[in-house]
């Protein structure tokens, strides 16, 4: 098979050189007079193919390159369905009433059949017919192929009813234990929903979004509103204001106080996130607000390395309830800012329209229930050492 031409020929666009033609590709012109689909029909008829008769369409080019592969038939589900009834039925009179069909259209979809897979379906048997070797070869994989429909229709019952397909979660990195991973596991037991992470910094979340690569992102703003919040194509959702505490090393002169005034550590070294970041703006903005400027000995955007620098008494910072729990265990004191206490404005992104479609918004949802169930203060810090002597104090209490 190769090029069939009828009609007019492509026309040539203006300041468009003519491409050289593909070495290898054969190419057939063929004009033919006549009705083009009769000759077709009359060729089916038959029980052939011939790639060289075409309805007669002006214009319409096929190019056919080395390697391509010719699919030799396509046949129909709704046939092969009247063929295992048949294969029940036994006649077709009893399979004609329970396709509801007549007896002809079903003879009819029969010889279209045996044309499609290229051999015939049925063979006399007196003055009635049966299957033939092929035709029960082909209901073989025919029933694996209505096993596979029924699923089908099924998995997109649950889709319309939210309770399957994959929605990608696009996370920062501080909320994927505190708030990505309870979706995760709510999807789960509630669902046939699968929800995959991908971590997705701040700002990078519009971008990912439109790219298609996550659905839902969850992400985080330094100021009131979320980067994006007035593009059309974005959809976006507070879900909560996560507060950022100071950090002290364990034993700091300051670790007794209910509660810090940023401006007691104007001279203490600070550990700062990348300058851009949200984080190193909010820390920034309330050591401003405090009346002064943060004297930055070290920046690092993983709070491991914060909390590690802490720790080891080389500068202080504000840690978000976010990331404290991976921290209980450290030699570090969390307390609140005396005042206005600096914020995370964390909230969820989608594509504009996609919120009510039904595998986004049960993850809408859930997402809702985990910020609301995020710690709303502050927690205790006790080094494994200091847990240990509370224990022997208690023991010795009690004695």
């Amino acid at each position: 098979m190769g090029l069939v031409r009828v009609g007019v020929g492509p026309q040539r666009l203006p300041g468009f050189a003519r491409r050289p033609r593909a070495r290898g590709a054969r190419v057939l012109a063929e004009q033919r007079s006549g009705d083009g689909e009769n000759q077709q029909k009359h060729h089916d008829h038959e029980g052939g193919h011939d790639p060289r008769v075409a309805p007669k369409i002006s214009g319409v080019h096929l190019f056919v390159l080395p390697g391509m592969r010719k699919v030799n038939c396509m046949i129909d589900v709704r046939k092969l369905e009247i063929l295992s009834e048949l294969d029940r039925c036994g006649t077709i009179a009893a399979t004609a009433s329970a396709v509801h069909l007549t007896p002809s259209a079903v003879s009819q979809q029969m010889a279209a059949l045996s044309r499609e897979a290229g051999t015939p379906m049925l063979e006399p048997d007196g003055r009635r017919v049966r299957l033939t070797e092929a035709a029960a070869l082909l209901l073989s994989h025919a029933h694996q192929i209505f096993t596979h429909l029924e699923h089908a229709e099924s998995d997109m019952a649950a889709f319309r009813r939210g309770d399957a397909g994959t929605v990608r979660l696009g996370t920062f990195s501080s909320a994927i234990k505190a708030i990505a991973v309870p979706v995760v596991s709510d999807m789960a037991r509630t669902s046939r929903l699968r929800v995959e992470i991908r971590e997705v910094e701040p700002e990078n979340a519009i971008g990912a979004l439109l790219a298609r690569h996550v659905d839902v992102a969850v992400t985080m703003a330094s100021g009131e509103f979320l980067l994006g919040h007035d593009d059309q194509r974005m959809q976006s959702e507070h879900l909560l204001d996560d507060v950022m505490d100071v950090a002290l090393p364990f034993g700091h002169p300051l670790a007794e106080q209910p509660e810090i005034d940023l401006g007691e550590l104007r001279e203490a070294d600070w550990i700062l996130a990348t300058p851009g970041v949200p984080c190193w703006r909010i820390t920034s903005d309330a050591c401003e607000r405090a009346g002064f400027l943060p004297q930055v000995r070290h920046y690092a955007d993983e709070f491991v390395g914060v909390v590690g620098l802490i720790a080891a008494g080389h500068g202080v910072s504000l840690l978000p309830r976010l990331a404290q729990p991976e921290f209980v265990d450290e030699a570090i004191v969390l307390r609140p800012v005396a005042g206005v206490s600096p914020v995370r404005r964390i909230g969820a992104q989608i594509r504009s329209g996609t919120a009510d479609q039904p595998h986004i918004a049960p993850v809408l949802t859930s997402l809702r229930r985990a910020a609301a169930d995020v710690a709303d203060g502050p927690l205790e810090c006790r080094p494994a050492i200091h847990r240990a002597l509370a224990a022997v104090q208690a023991v010795q209490a009690s004695a």
